[in-house]
């Protein structure tokens, strides 16, 4: 029982950073750790499974789903954003794809926390966080001086590819796109095969709970609290002294001698600041919440990844249609059960291109996936699912920035995300480029070998206009959030936290989930966050 204890550190939140700070307190500080996750401690089974994630893609078992803001640039669209609410957060239920991104993904950040005329010394740059990436992975085949080898977290191709993931990489290969044998090595250009968080000995998803939480899962000095929903910081001064949540419809509160540390992810750790005190004044104010802290910052800078798609039809089955029911889902079961091989150990989404259509190939600014089926929903694409393929091109650093802001004062009440999606005409600009590069590619060699036609939007959408329309319509998130508690240097006015990762103007307060970053990486965000939360933990023993 927690209800009015003392730990030495509360970490609110129990997603990828949470666990792998909670592990290194605990081991390392010898701390007493209470961690709280607001949702479920566990999830099914299946989710072990490199392809079970997509029985629960659509429901809201394990994800909270909100409803964001209509975007009058999107005609009145307001896409639903997904966030994971079990233990283990977005690495117990995303995709297990492990890419870290560019190089100069992370020395953007170190500039963001650099003051003009300040010496540059690396404090987040890719240097200073590439030993983390390394020290963290245990890779099945690469070594040397991007990878690490016998770490916690494990790192694999996947067990099987399709007939249309091979065709693929070909194709791009043949329109110019290198093929590209390691996406987090040096350089991102090309098509390739992705890397997975699975682990290659027992083909099961690897998340932070397995590689980082398990090991001290038993320690005396951690506890972990389920169903957990924090609804204040508690404050004495400007320091962070303790926290109330409600559990099982009681309220109970425990108090940190040390820190607090926020790890909630990037829609609910601004709404927490917020409801704690800490924000935007006049946010605060229109809710009656009384200021403590003003931080401009706190619930700006939103940013997320953000993808379109093209839909086609097959002459055969070279993808995963239907490999979940009857006969084919039993074979494919028993396969993975006795051989750990077939369709079981794959995502279904096993590789992907990076490049740019202005040409600055150095710093990719789309990434484009091949997902061999028809992926979208039926009221999307008006077609039932089917053998078939989808190409999706997502952008990589939208130029746009959203707002996580507060509907009440309720703690239960969901936040008002707008995401400003296409707010940006360069945004828009590079994901219709983007969709027309997407389209190519079905009708390039050998690709056009397997293609029936495309049906989504139709080979007659061929104008801007028409383009634009269909890119608006059927814009989705890439599940990515992140940079609404955003680091910064002492002169920035909308940092949110210093460079390491304090609460500006409080005391025993800290952030060190993706809120932190001051722009989003170029890939899939939870390699760099786990990076990021191994020295986050190094600075809060420091």
């Amino acid at each position: 029982m927690s209800d009015g204890s003392q730990f030495d550190y509360i970490i609110v939140g129990g997603g990828s950073s949470a666990c792998v700070v909670a592990a290194k307190l605990v081991t390392e500080g010898k701390a007493r750790v209470l961690l709280l996750e607001r949702g479920r401690a566990k999830a099914n089974p299946i989710m072990h499974f490199p392809a079970g994630y997509m029985k629960f893609l659509a429901k809201d078992t394990y994800l909270a789903m909100h409803q964001t803001k209509p975007q009058p640039q999107l005609d009145g669209r307001g896409p639903i954003v997904p966030q994971a609410k079990v233990l283990g957060g977005g690495s117990s239920v995303n995709a297990m794809v492990y890419m870290r991104g560019q190089a100069a993904d992370f020395d953007r950040w170190n500039k963001a926390v650099t003051a003009r005329g300040a010496k540059n010394d690396g404090t987040w740059s890719y240097r200073d966080l590439l030993p983390y990436f390394k020290a963290q992975e245990d890779n099945d085949h690469l070594a040397g001086e991007f990878h690490g080898v016998g770490g916690p977290l494990k790192v694999s191709h996947l067990g099987h590819t399709s007939p249309m993931t091979r065709t693929y990489v070909k194709t791009l290969q043949g329109m110019g796109i290198p093929y590209n044998p390691d996406f987090n090595g040096a350089r991102q250009f090309g098509v390739g095969f992705m890397q997975h968080t699975i682990d290659w000995r027992t083909r099961r998803r690897s998340s932070v709970v397995d590689a980082f939480l398990a090991p001290v899962v038993n320690n005396p000095l951690l506890t972990i609290e389920t169903g957990a929903t924090v609804t204040a910081i508690r404050f004495d001064g400007d320091r962070a002294e303790g926290v109330d949540y409600m559990q099982g419809g009681i309220r109970k509160s425990a108090s940190a001698g040390r820190e607090v540390i926020l790890a909630a992810g990037a829609y609910q750790t601004p709404k927490i600041l917020m409801l704690s005190g800490v924000g935007p004044e006049d946010e605060l104010a229109r809710q009656g919440i009384r200021t403590k802290i003003a931080l401009p910052g706190v619930g700006k800078n939103l940013q997320d990844h953000y993808e379109c798609p093209v839909v086609a039809t097959t002459k055969g089955a070279f993808g995963y249609y239907g490999q979940d029911r009857g006969w084919p889902m039993i074979k494919a079961g028993l396969q993975y059960l006795l051989f750990k091989s077939g369709p079981v150990s794959t995502t279904g989404v096993e590789t992907c291109a990076f490049y740019d259509p202005d040409g600055n190939n150095d710093e990719p600014t789309i990434q484009m996936f091949c997902v061999p089926t028809i992926y979208l929903d039926r009221d999307v694409t008006g077609t039932a699912p089917g053998d078939g393929v989808t190409i999706n091109s997502l952008l990589l650093r939208p130029k746009a920035r959203g707002s996580v802001t507060l509907a009440s004062a309720d703690p239960f009440a969901d936040p008002v995300i707008d995401t400003q999606i296409f707010a940006h005409p360069d945004d828009l600009r590079l994901t219709m480029a983007g969709f027309r590069f997407a389209r190519s590619v079905l009708s390039a060699s050998p690709m056009r070998d397997l293609i029936d036609k495309e049906i989504f939007p139709g080979s007659d959408v061929t104008t801007d206009e028409a383009i634009a329309a269909h890119c608006k319509r059927t814009v989705k998130t890439g599940y990515h959030p992140v940079g609404t508690a955003r680091m910064g240097h002492d002169g920035d006015p909308d940092a949110v936290l210093d460079p390491e990762l304090r609460v500006r103007g409080t005391r025993g307060l800290r952030v060190i989930d993706a809120s932190i970053m001051p722009t989003i990486v170029s890939g899939n965000t939870n390699a760099a966050v786990i990076a990021a939360a191994g020295k986050a933990a190094d600075l809060i023993l420091a």
